[in-house]
């Protein structure tokens, strides 16, 4: 089987957030169950410097829209992955994120961009790029591909259509004007196809074309289809239930891994956690926080938290919860960026606590990897998260997480309250609310006061199988099912 993986970012050489780890992880697990799979990416600048360090090809030169175009072969490095990039630097070669200048704010043009992005896929899809290959399935994912299944003509011989929800919120919302601009044909400007409130929606190309739609938790496909979570799409994403599912991510266990993490000076494992306090001891000495021993027998408890400091994560309820941990004793470690009111908040109280508050404002692959390992408790108050990695992460490295009961944080968090301690892998709580936080929070702190209840916990997280390759075989299952649904409704 042939795939084209359509993607906006790859970890390592293009990532803003989750979407750039899985469109890594995925295609190298296909690719061990012999599916044939190449990833179309945009050649942004640090693509470009990937491709030029690993050596790379030009394979086509396209005429698309009036911009020259030329497709780079290159790979995904540390794999065999072959990755095509989408060279077009009237827009793709600038600086800042793949989506954002350097002010944080949305590039003018994005409709522009995604949208020649999409019409390169299409024309690879059905042979026309000048490739010896063609795809039986096109991967699409989120909105910037949306436009992809939408401009695939509706044919029992073209390829079939997956389109994975990584986040709703995204939705590549443009004005009516836009969509005149990007020459689409007039079908698709009514609300049964791209025409959303009087606006141009790209995800809703995905959403409404594609033979199969998944999401990324099981409880995030059930989350979407209400209200609350929606969007204004909930009524789409139930008229097309049957064709959704909710596949877990997986995590990468060659760099997440603490019995080979070359980010630690110590490794450990299920058989020698003691080594985990050596990781705790290097994360306060590199933070400069206390390290001094508290009168118990226990040490102090280390909190982290890693990721975007924006309210979609509940920084607002860390703000809230935080001091009171402080007070009882506990380190805090926060590692992100985001809202620069939440940024301002949090240098203010880490002013308040030196010695046991650390705030890196930005991201750090390293750090990221020693708060992980170093911290006993990961904190996830998110108010909404489709999957989330950072909690299998952290149960990985026998950190405990504390998360909030939504998407795939209730996927993949087993409290004690809930089931039997041979099952228990961490902390739950709901309600977005402070106080049902510092609860879960607690409950956390009185279990690691018990050496061997706290081991349990961790022993059990560090055993689950977060690996990608059970759920790379359920992907082929849905791209057969696909095929078959393309053959089945266009013949």
């Amino acid at each position: 089987m042939r795939v084209l993986f359509v993607t906006s970012e790859v970890y390592p050489i293009i990532k803003t957030g989750g979407l750039a780890d899985v469109s890594a992880s995925l295609p190298e697990a296909l690719c061990s169950l012999d599916i044939d799979v190449r990833v179309l990416l945009p050649a942004y600048p640090a693509a470009l410097r990937v491709a030029r360090e690993k050596g790379s090809n030009i394979i086509a030169e396209l005429e698309v829209g009036g911009h020259a175009v030329t497709l780079h072969e290159t790979s995904i490095p540390g794999t065999s992955v072959t990755v095509w990039l989408v060279n077009c630097p009237a827009l793709f070669d600038r600086p800042g994120n793949p989506y954002q200048n350097d002010q944080g704010e949305d590039w003018q043009d994005n409709a522009l961009r995604y949208h020649l992005f999409a019409r390169v896929a299409v024309l690879i899809a059905l042979g026309q790029a000048g490739l010896r290959w063609m795809p039986d399935v096109v991967h699409c994912n989120d909105w910037q591909s949306g436009l992809v299944p939408a401009l695939l003509p509706d044919a029992p011989q073209g390829p079939a259509t997956v389109f994975t929800i990584h986040n709703l919120a995204y939705q590549g919302l443009f004005s009516a004007g836009t969509f005149r601009q990007l020459e689409l044909p007039e079908s698709l400007w009514n609300y049964s196809a791209l025409e959303f409130h009087g606006r141009l929606s790209f995800i809703k190309g995905g959403l409404v074309f594609s033979d199969r739609l998944t999401t990324v938790s099981p409880a995030y496909a059930r989350e979407i289809q209400q209200p609350e979570f929606g969007y204004g799409l909930d009524g789409l994403l139930r008229h097309r239930a049957s064709a959704l599912a909710g596949v877990l991510n997986g995590i990468d266990t060659r760099i997440w891994n603490p019995e080979n993490d070359h980010f630690l000076d110590h490794a450990y494992g299920c058989d020698s956690l003691e080594n985990k306090q050596l990781c705790r001891a290097d994360l306060q000495r590199h933070l400069g926080l206390d390290s001094s021993q508290p009168d118990s027998s226990q040490p102090r408890p280390v909190l982290g938290f890693i990721g975007r400091l924006v309210e979609q994560k509940g920084v607002d309820l860390l703000l809230q919860v935080v001091p009171g941990m402080l007070q009882q004793g506990c380190q805090v470690v926060v590692l992100g960026s985001g809202m620069p009111h939440l940024e301002r908040d949090f240098r203010a109280l880490a002013d308040l606590w030196p010695g046991s508050l650390s705030l890196t404002i930005g991201y750090d692959e390293a750090l990221a990897h020693l708060i992980t390992a170093g911290a006993d408790i990961f904190m996830m108050p998110s108010r909404f998260e489709p999957c989330g990695l950072n909690q299998m992460y952290s149960q990985h490295y026998g950190t405990v997480p504390v998360v909030h009961r939504v998407g795939g944080l209730s996927d993949t968090v087993t409290d004690p309250l809930d089931s039997p301690s041979s099952l228990a892998n961490g902390f739950c709580f709901s309600g977005a609310g402070s106080d049902a936080f510092a609860g879960a929070l607690n409950r956390a702190l009185g279990c690691f006061q018990d050496p061997v209840a706290w081991r349990r916990l961790q022993i059990n997280g560090m055993k689950a199988d977060h690996s990608w390759q059970r759920r790379a075989r359920t992907y082929t299952g849905i791209y057969k099912e696909a095929l078959t649904t393309r053959r089945a409704t266009s013949g």
